[in-house]
């Protein structure tokens, strides 16, 4: 009777999905309310937001059993990559510069950003079609974790789990925009907190204790090494540092995540979510990551093999709950729905936002507001109906191209628009033509990762066994890396040597920048009497309201 239990915790989730969406639809009726919620969200839900989006049930299932499995407990330093790389630094580096600069722009997506900081509607163009091209595998994998955790509670069909959150996904996102998401997020990150907490507890415990677990694990030996599964950097340290900088950096470059820093109301709440999303990301992901550290606990399990005995990941952290007490399923039940459909909302909102802003109404120009809200809604709808039939078709046909599609998707959008997008924000001298560079070279470096994945089976045994397939080609963890490290060194040298950027349209660009960098002097101008170059009107006012979310007022003297 377990399955009735299951059923009435997921209908009253999906109820409080729905009524968020119903509640929050009135901020709804505008472009920049459904897309960015009106550049109003609060530092608690924008955290959570990130947070949310950044962690999906691929993390949960099939990072966590992959990743423990292959690196044991070091594998937890990959969450805590997450937490200082991927949240700290992405916050403190990005987040107010990318607020201030999209604000003077009037932009709302990345492909618009960078079309705008450039004053190139080409680049915004060809941004827009990377997002479009990657977005929608990469929305398909969201789906993969959901499949073997609902057949062991319900024995349903892998399709049905995939239509019922898709479904529940579209209503209250269609119906609220951008604040039923966050708010749902909201939500959904308070489950994934309480969740991934109870569950490490139940799953430790049911290994017989912390102390014991440790002692299976240390007992199993990788190459002749003894504890390899326990030791401080596991068995392969190139391998975990790679993992770390994918899942880590390869945030800054993602266009869902960037665009929570379009939405925070701001500079004070940019420090208050930085400091929240930080701790979410220390438990959830460092959480999850613990957990898969002990995945060669369950390696006399059948259920984690195929017939041909092949090793299933995504069965790994399935089979670790199976056991447990039925109120614990429940939980991890919800908490994978919550995680796969606050990242699926995100990313469906990123990929009909850029195609209608910045493809339709690039063509069409007088484009009503009315209108675009109706074709973003479309999309919304499209882009989901078509991640779900990718997702079951793969899960049906077991096509290999939709896998390494999914595989590359996260490698190919970071490594084209990380190192143009961070350079964008603080260097001047950044020019169009290294965007164009690093664009075309994350995808070309994709592609040719993708052919040679399909084709590793006929690849002369020469060249398999050669230093850059080994440690670049031979997995896409290694080719999504090192295509974001190489942006860093693209993006300045083709700078240095293309044409500069317009001196005005730059220094208009940054010049919200300068103001409230005098502001952080301005108690230096005040003791001056206002002799210095820059002197700040409502000084008061704006030491008395940290939160205000336009700069102060300057006079030039």
């Amino acid at each position: 009777m377990e399955w009735i239990l299951y059923l009435a915790v997921l209908l009253v989730y999906f109820g409080v999905m729905i009524f968020i969406g119903v509640k929050t639809r009135a901020s709804a009726n505008s472009v920049s309310g459904f897309v960015l919620g009106g550049r109003t969200v609060g530092p608690w839900l924008s955290a959570f937001a990130y947070g949310t989006s950044y962690f999906s049930a691929v993390i949960f299932i099939g990072y966590a059993g992959q990743f423990g499995w292959n690196y044991g407990i070091a594998a937890t330093w990959i969450g805590i990559g997450n937490a200082v790389i991927g949240s700290l630094l992405a916050w403190a580096a990005l987040g107010r510069r990318t607020r201030i600069l999209t604000r003077k722009l009037d932009s709302a997506t990345m492909p618009d950003y960078f079309g705008k900081r450039f004053g190139d509607s080409k680049l915004k163009i060809a941004a827009s079609v990377i997002v479009f091209v990657f977005l929608i595998p990469y929305t398909a994998s969201l789906y993969k974790g959901l499949g073997s955790l609902f057949s062991e509670a319900f024995g349903v069909p892998y399709f049905v789990c995939i239509i019922a959150m898709a479904v529940v996904t579209a209503i209250y996102v269609l119906i609220g925009g951008y604040m039923a998401t966050v708010w749902n997020d909201f939500v959904q990150g308070i489950i994934m907190l309480a969740g991934i907490v109870v569950i490490i507890i139940a799953v430790v415990m049911n290994f017989g204790g912390f102390t014991q677990a440790i002692n299976d694990l240390s007992s199993i030996a990788e190459g002749g090494q003894q504890g390899a599964y326990t030791s401080f950097f596991g068995p392969d340290l190139y391998g975990l540092i790679m993992v770390v900088i994918l899942t880590s950096l390869g945030t800054w470059g993602l266009p869902q995540m960037v665009q929570k820093f379009y939405s925070v109301k701001s500079d004070g709440a940019i420090k208050k979510g930085m400091i929240i999303s930080t701790l979410f990301a220390l438990v959830v992901a460092g959480g999850c990551y613990f957990l898969g550290g002990f995945a060669r606990l369950t390696a006399d399990s059948s259920a984690i093999y195929d017939a041909s005995g092949n090793l299933l990941y995504d069965e790994i952290i399935p089979t670790m709950i199976t056991s447990l007490n039925p109120a614990v399923i429940a939980l991890v039940l919800v908490l994978v729905v919550a995680a796969s459909m606050s990242t699926l909302s995100s990313l469906v909102m990123s990929s009909s936002s850029t195609l209608t802003l910045d493809l339709i109404k690039g063509v069409k120009k007088d484009l009503s507001h009315k209108a675009q809200i109706s074709l973003i809604r479309i999309f919304i709808a499209v882009f989901i109906v078509i991640s779900a039939v990718i997702a079951i078709i793969y899960d049906e046909f077991g096509l290999s191209f939709i896998a390494q599609m999914m595989g590359v998707s996260w490698g190919a959008l970071a490594g084209s628009f990380l190192a143009p997008y961070l350079f964008s924000l603080y260097w001047k001298r950044t020019t169009k033509a290294s965007c164009y560079a690093c664009f075309g070279f994350g995808v070309a470096i994709s592609i040719v990762a993708l052919v040679i994945s399909m084709c590793s089976g006929s690849l002369p045994q020469g060249f398999k066994d050669s230093f850059i397939y080994e440690y670049f080609f031979s997995s896409s963890i290694y080719v999504g890396s090192w295509t974001m490290i190489a942006g860093f060194a693209i993006v300045p040298v083709v700078s240095l040597f293309t044409k500069r950027p317009d001196k005005e349209l730059v220094d208009s660009l940054f010049e919200p920048l300068r103001i409230m960098t005098a502001e952080s002097e301005r108690l230096s101008d005040v003791a001056l009497g206002g002799c210095g170059k820059v002197t700040i009107v409502g000084t008061e006012a704006a030491a008395e309201n940290a939160d205000t979310d336009d700069p102060p007022h300057v006079d030039e003297k």
